[in-house]
């Protein structure tokens, strides 16, 4: 990958929905891309980003792993990363101890322990140069207990949290953190999380562009966060104030196999 003057975006999870849109919003603003997806369809992507004008460079890689991870670091050739975008995630539906564990096991590795080691060596020689933007895509899911979605849930109130952390600590830097927490939006997440028979998943979703679009001016601005939709900020100010048994049957409302 050539070095040049212009500015440079790390996008994960960029193969469709709301990671595709953010390396949309990259491109269009003038940066060049590295998008990351475990998908064959990350190729397509990069072919469609770089006909916006700028260079979109695909990576496939398995962001639950460190090989994975250092895949993508490898990828970067040196270059200084502008801004990163944190944003590969997987979904599970059904109750916990109707899961097979392994797919639980790759949920954590992929929203968690993937995420953070990119954010440590991408960050890491953000915090060097004293310079740099990071979005971390959690979710409002994060606010209240996930019944039927339980690992899910944990993993995004584990994001979201962090997020504000790392900002904290990098606050006397130059180096922003910003998280973006949207609520269900029209992506493949429910297909792929098994939800498709569920209330939540065949209600009417957000457009994973405005989502998307919301979540990068924010990190542009260098907010704290952004939740996405009117709806989804009423319901996460309820979920600071409702008893927490109470969130979870509501969420197993939404939730449960077979509610839709």
């Amino acid at each position: 990958m050539a070095t040049n003057s212009r500015r440079f975006a790390v996008v994960s999870g960029a193969s469709s929905g709301i990671g595709l849109e953010l390396a949309r919003c990259c491109a269009e603003n003038g940066f060049d891309l590295l998008i990351v997806a475990d998908e064959p369809e990350i190729d397509d992507a990069a072919a469609e980003l770089s006909v916006l004008g700028h260079q979109a460079h695909a990576v496939k890689a398995d962001l639950s792993t460190i090989e994975g991870v250092e895949k993508v670091y490898a990828a970067c050739q040196g270059r200084p990363v502008d801004v990163l975008l944190a944003n590969a995630g997987r979904g599970l539906g059904h109750g916990f101890l109707d899961q097979d564990f392994d797919d639980v096991r790759r949920v954590v590795d992929t929203n968690i322990t993937g995420t953070l080691y990119l954010l440590h060596r991408i960050g890491r020689d953000m915090r060097a140069r004293n310079e740099g933007r990071i979005l971390i895509t959690g979710s409002i899911a994060g606010f209240m207990p996930g019944t039927f979605q339980a690992v899910y849930n944990g993993t995004k109130a584990f994001l979201d949290s962090f997020s504000f952390a790392l900002r904290n600590e990098l606050k006397d830097t130059d180096v922003t953190v910003t998280c973006l927490m949207p609520g269900p939006t029209e992506t493949e997440f429910f297909d792929r999380a098994d939800m498709q028979d569920t209330k939540v998943g065949q209600q009417k979703k957000d457009d994973p562009a405005m989502v998307a679009r919301l979540g990068f001016e924010a990190m542009m601005k260098g907010e704290s966060d952004v939740v996405t939709g009117w709806k989804n900020r009423a319901q996460a100010m309820a979920a600071h104030v409702m008893p927490a048994e109470q969130l979870a049957e509501m969420h197993r409302g939404m939730a449960e196999p077979g509610s839709g």
